[in-house]
């Protein structure tokens, strides 16, 4: 892997050299392209300029900011650099909290953190430190010239930083019809012993992109000259007058599966 990033995590007065990697990638899915109908030729995106029309090379683009319509001052690399070195070089811990204060909306993405060659024992220190408390540090560090939260918990051997958003990066609700009556409690009672019936331990590797592996099946039959067969019909929304009736079927049908099992 390559390092995106490289810098120190700080806490307290100590300061741990590290590199950052991504965490994740996408794998799953089909890479379709998008093609022009009539002469199935792909399509590819170009940077247009809107003055003339014209398609600008990357060499001659630079970054701009309109402070106020139709005029722009732009920035240069040496303009961010130009802000305090070391709040683009460090990854400062401001608390440790526990995570399940954190409210899920504000994860994003997961990156590695790895530390540099004779930091190995304050990252053993932070990690080891994290893991006794039970507890899961807050930082803030700036990424790609955007500052960012970030939650940093120990796993397995490493330290996986968590990038989060800002409270204010978060869509409120409130627009949404959202209800708020109050639950049947029958309904409720056997809603809950189906989701204790359904309570499994999570094991990340018991599931996979499913949706990828019957789109791969269509692509097959068509390239085979077939006719691909419809898996399934949409789903029918439940009425609230039946809702009783498919919970306790459910629940049935679960309990089956169990004694087969």
């Amino acid at each position: 892997m390559r390092a995106i990033w490289t810098g120190s995590l700080s806490f307290g007065l100590i300061n741990v050299p590290v590199k950052m990697y991504s965490g994740s990638e996408s794998r799953g899915g089909i890479d379709l392209k998008m093609l022009h109908e009539k002469d199935m030729s792909p399509i590819r995106y170009a940077r247009i300029c809107k003055a003339d029309g014209q398609e600008i090379p990357y060499e001659e683009i630079v970054k701009g900011y309109e402070y106020q319509p139709g005029d722009y001052i732009i920035l240069t690399d040496k303009d961010f650099e130009k802000i305090d070195v070391a709040r683009t070089k460090t990854i400062d811990i401001d608390e440790f909290v526990n995570e399940s204060e954190i409210d899920i909306r504000y994860f994003e993405k997961p990156y590695y953190l790895e530390p540099a060659k004779g930091a190995e024992k304050a990252y053993i220190l932070l990690r080891e430190g994290l893991k006794r408390s039970n507890k899961i540090a807050i930082a803030r560090f700036v990424l790609r010239n955007r500052e960012s939260l970030a939650a940093i918990k120990p796993v397995g051997h490493g330290l996986v930083l968590e990038k989060m958003y800002f409270p204010s990066d978060l869509r409120s609700p409130g627009e949404l019809n959202l209800p708020n009556s109050k639950v049947d409690k029958k309904e409720l009672d056997v809603a809950l012993k189906l989701i204790d019936h359904l309570t499994e331990p999570f094991i990340a590797e018991d599931f996979r992109d499913t949706y990828t592996e019957e789109l791969e099946d269509v692509i097959d039959a068509k390239v085979k000259g077939q006719k691909p067969k419809s898996k399934s019909a949409m789903p029918k929304t439940t009425d609230s007058k039946d809702l009783m009736a498919m919970l306790k079927k459910s629940l049935e049908s679960e309990k089956s599966k169990a004694r087969v099992e």
